[in-house]
């Protein structure tokens, strides 16, 4: 049943791709056709996040260890 439910996961997500995407990749070359679907997939991925952080209610909150971003985020250094 574990497998089942693995599988479907995956035909679902095949098809909510194939459903907004298109079920074609336009590359005529096999590595740029590997490519294209792996944009696709990445890009599904960052479509799911988004949507479930809406739906959540989530905030995302976003930290850098780089002093230019903490300058630019609280600082009257005036160094931009």
């Amino acid at each position: 049943m574990q497998h089942y439910h693995q599988r479907s996961n995956a035909e679902s997500a095949f098809n909510m791709i194939k459903m907004k995407f298109g079920d074609k990749l336009k590359s005529k070359n096999f590595i740029a056709q590997k490519n294209e679907l792996l944009c696709k997939l990445i890009v599904h991925n960052i479509v799911v996040l988004i949507h479930e952080m809406y739906e959540l209610g989530i905030v995302p909150q976003f930290y850098s260890k780089s002093p230019i971003a903490a300058n630019k985020v609280g600082g009257d250094l005036g160094v931009y």
